[in-house]
């Protein structure tokens, strides 16, 4: 069994995102660690106490989060964390790493009663500040329950997507359409550039829509990819969305044809715009 019901958290890996993510939990108690000194310092001025290792750390904390580079750099975290937590701690990995890497961790773990969640955020640098991160937690129902209190310090979504590994799966298909965009965004002012069309002024006009909209994540409301059946309430709504985009799609096609502008980002979407509403 875990040892608490308040664990006394510590935090590895003090960049962009952690240092901010580890300051909302300072109040509470909070034992840190990262390879530079001036990284932990705000934090310790704050009220924090720094460790000379992971080590230290996972000898006094019962809840360990760890937010280093990449997957190599928590892979050589882990198995110091591994050799020195006490049986019942749970390592809560919210670097964005490959989607095996959390459950190999886990199976290395077990057999020291240690359980490891991957739980990479979303949000960014505004949203670690602001403490309003979405975090994807995947992990055991126990360990999920054990880290919910530590996790609602900087963030104000939490979901348990299911067991090790799936909350990976779930950042790599939330970073695929936010990457995926960029690049229809890069298309989308190429073409605002050839018509004439000021691109901060675009900018300001999509920021402003989507955060009332919702963005890209407005039609992500299906619990499947398969197609809708035609009795499917949602069958209307998403003809209906299918008729609004095709129209638009062709007119901006159109335009890029008058203008001489490739657009192959546009072309695919149209082809491909129903079969993704499920029609």
């Amino acid at each position: 069994m875990i040892a608490s019901d308040s664990p006394k958290t510590g935090w590895i890996g003090l960049g962009q995102m952690g240092s901010p993510m580890a300051e909302h939990l300072v109040p509470s108690g909070l034992i840190v660690y990262d390879t530079r000194a001036e990284a932990m310092a705000p934090l310790v001025e704050k009220g924090a106490k720094a460790a000379a290792s992971p080590a230290e750390v996972a000898g006094a904390a019962d809840l360990v989060s760890v937010m280093v580079r990449d997957d190599g750099q928590v892979n050589e975290v882990a198995e110091e964390l591994i050799a020195s937590a006490r049986p019942g701690t749970v390592l809560a990995i919210h670097s964005t790493i490959h989607a095996e890497t959390a459950v190999k961790l886990a199976a290395r773990a077990e057999p020291y009663g240690i359980h490891v969640v991957d739980a990479p955020v979303s949000g960014g640098f505004i949203g670690a500040t602001a403490g309003s991160l979405a975090v994807m937690v995947g992990g055991t129902d126990e360990a999920f329950e054990r880290c919910k209190e530590s996790f609602g310090a900087w963030a104000d979504l939490i979901l348990h997507m299911g067991p090790v590994g799936a909350g990976t799966h779930t950042k790599l298909a939330r970073n695929l359409l936010h990457f995926a965009a960029f690049t229809a965004a890069a298309e989308a002012q190429r073409l605002a550039e050839a018509a004439g069309v000021s691109l901060r002024k675009l900018g300001r006009v999509v920021r402003h829509s989507d955060a009332v909209t919702g963005g890209p994540g407005a039609i992500m409301i299906r619990s499947t990819t398969a197609p809708l059946d035609p009795h499917d309430p949602l069958y209307k709504i998403m003809r209906h969305v299918q008729a609004l985009g095709e129209k638009d799609l062709i007119l901006a096609l159109e335009l890029a044809e008058q203008l001489g502008l490739d657009t192959p980002l546009a072309r695919m979407s149209l082809d491909r715009f129903a079969t993704g509403l499920g029609l």
